[in-house]
């Protein structure tokens, strides 16, 4: 579970910027949301199940998220793709110094345990990286790397040694200067490496718009029947007029002995001229059903996998193309009593769920650029003498926060 993550210099970000996860000591004036929009981790500690990002159009919320994304790629894949840091990242580059690295950190729980692991990376090398966690009552260092400069606390980190030896060596393929330590660790061991890694890969980011990859996972996921059951029931009790989903193979010509095609149906009640009920229609999930649709369909698989397992989703965008109700849904069912461990952090425009009676204000994130072009976040909770019952969202549109665009007179445009 995510307690926090932090970034700087990246994109739209300059200075350090972070994303809290960790619940503030405040009261709501629904005392339910104080326990069922929170995850309790220990007697001093405990976790938002929901984030909503609020700002502008271009005010830094994909950025934020984006930052994540590639902190989540880089841990992943640094040992497999040498030219990974090259085409990921990305650092502010409206400031005067653009030598200094980007700067990223994630705080998180794995098996009871709180780490904190991070790294500075440029487009060339990782120039810096750490782990420390906390197996007892107090912080301790599993590792740290500062260029050449490697540290490995054998006793919590006994893998480290071995791939401490490996990056003096400069005759091998993955302990290199752009790769992580963390990650050739894992590539080596079965230990504490492997399960990190496992947490931070679990954690799930979906793009704001269409995007390809969620199409595949989706129409992939169609292949179970139990799974295609859930996304059909899905569906309906979205009120699309969806029946069910069938999938059948495309009737195209193609090599002798390729593995066959397949497409995804939805099913929709027909009816005659009458009005009566005769035998159902078929329509191609991407040709024929609303965007609209077809956005639920990439996302179900997401939003099923992080309540059913606990994990982590991140979604940039996440009102687009979905109805008011619809998105309030999916929110209340991250803060629901059943959810035990999934965390939701998205970025909306979507003010209807700025509500006193569905969010915490520790839950209610504002990002804003200053006159520099940086984005800087902050959150509801941090405002002095707002009070439990307010209408956030009155407050909100009416500038009150922050976070809204100063916009022109569009009138003028159009002027002769």
């Amino acid at each position: 579970m995510i307690v926090d993550f932090s970034v700087k210099n990246f994109r739209s970000i300059r200075d350090l910027e972070t994303l809290a996860m960790n619940a503030a000591k405040i009261v709501s004036k629904d005392k339910e949301l104080d326990t069922r929009n929170l995850i309790p981790v220990s007697d001093k500690l405990s976790l938002l199940k929901t984030k909503a990002i609020y700002g502008a159009n271009a005010s830094g919320k994909s950025t934020m998220i984006g930052a994540l994304s590639t902190f989540i790629q880089i841990v992943v894949n640094s040992v497999k793709e040498e030219r990974l840091l090259s085409g990921l990242i990305q650092p502010f580059i409206l400031a005067r110094e653009r030598n200094e690295p980007t700067f990223f950190q994630l705080s998180f729980i794995h098996k009871d345990i709180f780490y904190r692991y991070g790294f500075e990376a440029s487009v060339r090398r990782i120039e810096s990286e750490w782990l420390f966690g906390t197996p007892g009552k107090k912080e301790v260092a599993f590792f740290t790397r500062n260029a050449g400069d490697i540290y490995v606390n054998e006793h919590q980190f006994p893998e480290g040694s071995r791939v401490k030896e490996l990056f003096k060596q400069h005759d091998n393929d993955i302990a290199r200067d752009n790769s992580l330590l963390l990650s050739v660790a894992r590539s080596y061991g079965q230990g504490l490496a492997r399960d990190l890694l496992s947490e931070i890969s679990s954690y799930i980011v979906v793009p704001g718009l269409s995007d390809e990859r969620m199409q595949f996972m989706a129409e992939r996921s169609m292949e179970e029947l139990a799974k295609r059951k859930k996304m059909a029931d899905w569906l309906k009790m979205a009120d699309t007029g969806i029946e069910d989903i069938i999938r059948v193979e495309k009737e195209i010509g193609g090599v002798k002995g390729s593995p066959p095609e397949f497409m995804t149906l939805t099913v929709h009640r027909g009816f005659d001229n009458d009005g009566k009920s005769e035998r159902p229609a078929a329509f191609h999930m991407q040709a024929q059903e609303s965007e609209g649709t077809k956005k639920m369909f990439e996302i179900g698989p997401a939003l099923f996998q992080a309540l059913e397992e606990g994990r982590a989703l991140i979604m940039d965008e996440f009102d687009a193309r979905l109805h008011p109700l619809l998105s309030r849904k999916i929110v209340q069912l991250f803060n629901s009593v059943g959810n035990t461990s999934a965390q939701f952090i998205y970025a909306t425009h979507d003010t209807n769920l700025l509500s006193a009676e569905l969010l915490r204000r520790d839950q209610i994130c504002f990002v804003e650029k200053d006159k520099h072009g940086a984005s800087h976040f902050y959150s509801l909770a941090d405002f002095k003498g707002v009070r439990n019952d307010a209408s956030y969202e009155k407050d909100y549109i009416a500038g009150k926060y922050g976070a809204i665009p100063f916009l022109g007179d569009f009138t003028s445009l159009f002027e002769s």
